[in-house]
């Protein structure tokens, strides 16, 4: 065969939250850079969301990312999203549920691409977010698509998912060093049941139809949970992370950059605390104020990101946006040695500089994977969803970070103290400098996996091998 007839193309359908667009955007230029072309399928809001936002690739958000990806904008029915509320007892953003289900509306423009693909090329590979299931039930029945589900968290997470924590057991013989010896923390409080109904009535019962399961992280991070996985899938399941890129290019001279990392290069080595709560997280008032105070007490310099949760469009104009309020003199007092970023904020970019040496994180996976990625250890506060456990991984497996707060306290205050302590023992201790010094080596390690000969890098080869047999 020759021409389009021998061709084997990649559909991304991504689920529609920043830390889900964002990693299948980071995926598609990987595999792109193989040569293969790769489509990636959204509303136009949420493309247009995704390559805004994209960080360390040396291309931009419009033209210059258009000639490696094909965008495709499809429309899905209007929604009502309400402003995201903090006040609520649990925080998981229930506010962007009208979106997940206007996003569903994909289905039937996802199957006409795949089918009008399959005319073009030999081998239509479809990559979607597990929690997309539904959207790609009808591309099975076309002959030369194949489905890759792609698990949006890690692989300890979903090892958890089968892990009965009252017996401590789990329904399969796997070595006795895979089980936790610590707390596990229950899924009460991850997710709304409104979400709960949408995972039963869109995931589970759609589950199966892939061929394998793509991860986001490396072997070197997650190896015998991946091992396990595998095990009892009876599938092949890919660790080929971190997609995000490990190696930040310094910028051209004449490149403007944002503020907080021109700040980043007057500070010293690992002097510098991130904190950032993501893109789907607000925080009360009350608690703004505890934080505020527990940065200011530990005398360490910071950069905060203080921003309200993603709207369901994150473009549109909105009279009810939320500017959360900071003691009053606050900026000023702390201006020599911290920084309160209100808008979108370079995360990757943060992690990367040398001056940065902690994270104050909800410990989405995101998060986690380019501060591993970047040797930087982390201080938890999970919020939601995977976040608990995510933690977990951190503080008590890898040992690369300590707890702020414990997940079976979600419902109470975080106090200014226990801020303060936290961050003086990431920043300040003889412990703190050992999670680091882990943090750096794990880095060095992840940042291996993925160059010429590293096992994350041999398992891409390996994926796209397959794909274009």
């Amino acid at each position: 065969m020759n021409g389009l007839n021998s061709q084997v193309c990649v559909v991304m359908v991504p689920f529609p939250a920043q830390g889900h667009l964002n990693q299948l955007l980071h995926l598609s230029l990987l595999i792109s850079s193989y040569g293969v072309p790769v489509h990636y399928t959204g509303s136009p809001s949420l493309n247009l969301q995704a390559k805004h936002r994209l960080q360390g690739w040396r291309v931009g958000g419009g033209d210059d990312l258009e000639t490696k990806i094909r965008f495709h904008d499809f429309e899905i029915p209007p929604y009502e999203s309400p402003p995201p509320n903090p006040n609520l007892s649990m925080h998981f953003p229930g506010h962007l549920l009208p979106l997940l289900e206007a996003s569903l509306h994909l289905r039937e423009h996802v199957f006409e691409l795949v089918r009008q693909l399959s005319g073009e090329c030999r081998r239509i590979v479809v990559i979607y977010d597990t929690l997309m299931v539904s959207v790609v039930q009808d591309v099975v029945g076309i002959e030369n698509a194949e489905l890759f589900s792609f698990f949006p968290t890690g692989a300890f997470t979903l090892f958890l998912s089968l892990f009965d924590t009252k017996d401590r057991k789990l329904p399969f013989e796997v070595d006795s060093s895979v089980i936790p010896q610590c707390e596990i923390p229950s899924n009460e409080g991850c997710f709304t049941p409104e979400m709960g109904k949408f995972i039963d009535e869109n995931v589970k019962k759609y589950t199966g139809l892939e061929s394998g399961t793509l991860f986001n992280t490396s072997r070197v991070i997650e190896g015998k949970y991946v091992k396990v996985l595998e095990k009892i899938s009876g599938k092949k399941c890919i660790a080929i992370g971190p997609f995000n890129p490990v190696e930040i290019e310094k910028p051209e001279a004449d490149t403007r950059r944002h503020e907080c990392l021109e700040w980043l290069d007057g500070q010293e080595k690992n002097s510098v605390i991130y904190v950032s709560f993501g893109t789907m997280t607000s925080i009360t008032d009350e608690q703004i104020k505890e934080l505020a105070v527990g940065l200011e007490k530990s005398g360490q310099k910071f950069i905060w990101v203080l921003r309200d949760a993603d709207k369901g469009d994150v473009f549109a104009e909105s009279d009810a946006v939320r500017r959360p309020e900071l003691p009053e003199g606050y900026e000023e007092r702390v201006k020599n040695r911290g920084i309160v970023v209100r808008e979108w904020a370079p995360q990757l970019e943060i992690l990367a500089h040398s001056s940065t040496g902690g994270f104050l994180s909800h410990c989405g996976w995101n998060s986690c994977l380019e501060s591993m990625s970047m040797g930087v250890p982390i201080a938890t506060w999970p919020m939601h969803s995977d976040q608990p456990r995510n933690a977990v991984f951190v503080t008590e497996v890898l040992r690369i970070g300590t707890v702020v707060r414990n997940w079976a306290h979600r419902g109470e205050l975080v106090s200014s103290g226990d801020i303060e302590r936290a961050v003086t023992r990431l920043m300040a201790s003889e412990k703190g400098a050992e999670m680091r010094e882990r943090a750096d080596k794990l880095g060095e390690e992840v940042r291996k996996s993925v160059s010429v000969e590293g096992c994350s890098r041999l398992e891409m080869d390996s994926f796209v091998t397959h794909i274009n047999r």
